[in-house]
């Protein structure tokens, strides 16, 4: 094997090349879906069906790239997981129950590994579906629902590194995923549920509540309560506005740091002058039970950074503003 010199540089016809692999694969996916078949509803409709979960494997790349497709199964609504075949034929096959769906990847459809279990989990009575690019091999014509992944040539120079082939499996395992997502309605917050560390899960699990300040923290002060009541509020609570409430802590209005700013250019005695006369009467305000993506929403609409939280009388019960969406990775 030749030694890579650490001084060699990329030839410029590297660039035509990487065009042409990205021009054949791209035609792959295009031909494949052309050849999209009522075969395709069959596997579609098989694990449907399935009272237990979806095993994907293949060996080398096809394994790769059946650990994705399981992945994204899994992750869109459809149990699944991956069982390497060489494992399963020393011990891992009695993670396959007969009320289970096996998706086996092999492009030849000949993979010695695979064939091996292939008798076993027939006899188990699990269905089983099989993606190749050879209609005719012993593993698709072993499978329940065959899926044809053929592709005219690969997108190696040499025609030997599976290119085209793998892109064509991981296109068609997502389009296996995407249309079982949609049969089963799942929707955002279904997927914010798996993913309750990302941003989404984030956006559509975080509430109001979660993040909200409340009690001491809460910068607040009552109807009767003077300029200067409502500046230190502003300044110990470090929210940059304080609610102004009744006896009976419904909100009547807000003061911010924009406010005083704008009220210092009156001059106006901050120890005699009520804050009700320089509030803001009747702020917008949310549920704690809303999710925080909402304030985000309004905060951009309305250009504000800081919202009241009432409840369903308009009491006030909390506080939050856009450092704490920030803090909590809503935006």
């Amino acid at each position: 094997m030749r030694r890579m010199n650490k001084c060699i540089s990329a030839d410029p016809r590297a660039l035509e090349l990487g065009r042409e692999v990205l021009n054949i694969e791209a035609a792959a996916v295009q031909a494949l879906a052309t050849r999209l078949d009522d075969n395709f509803l069959n596997a579609l409709n098989v694990i449907l069906r399935c009272e237990g979960r979806v095993i994907v494997s293949g060996m080398g790349k096809s394994g790769h790239i059946g650990r994705k497709i399981a992945a994204t199964m899994s992750s869109t609504g459809t149990p699944a997981y991956f069982v390497h075949p060489a494992e399963a034929s020393h011990g891992d096959l009695g993670m396959i129950t007969s009320e289970d769906v096996i998706i086996a990847l092999s492009y030849s459809g000949e993979s010695q590994e695979l064939m091996t279990i292939v008798p076993v989990i027939k006899r188990q009575g699990a269905k089983l579906i099989s993606m190749t690019g050879n209609p005719k091999s012993n593993l698709a014509q072993a499978a329940d629902v065959h899926l044809d992944m053929h592709v005219d040539k690969e997108a190696c120079p040499m025609g030997l590194a599976p290119t085209t082939s793998t892109t064509a499996a991981l296109a068609l395992g997502d389009a296996l995923a995407m249309a079982l997502l949609d049969a089963k309605g799942f929707g955002a917050e279904d997927f914010a549920r798996s993913h309750p560390g990302g941003s989404l899960g984030r956006r559509l699990l975080t509430h109001v509540r979660d993040i909200m300040r409340s009690g001491e923290r809460l910068p607040v002060v009552g109807m009767d309560a003077t300029l200067g009541d409502a500046i230190l509020q502003i300044s110990k609570k470090g929210l940059g506005m304080t609610a102004i409430v009744d006896a009976e802590q419904h909100v009547l209005g807000i003061y911010t740091d924009g406010d005083l700013r704008r009220t210092l250019e009156k001059k106006l005695d901050i120890n005699a002058t009520p804050v009700r006369s320089v509030m803001s009467a009747n702020p917008r305000c949310i549920g704690p039970d809303a999710l925080a993506a909402e304030v985000v929403q309004i905060m951009e609409q309305y250009n504000i950074s800081q919202m009241l939280v009432v409840d369903e009388q308009h009491k006030l019960v909390g506080a939050l503003n856009v450092h704490d969406l920030l803090h909590a990775k809503v935006i």
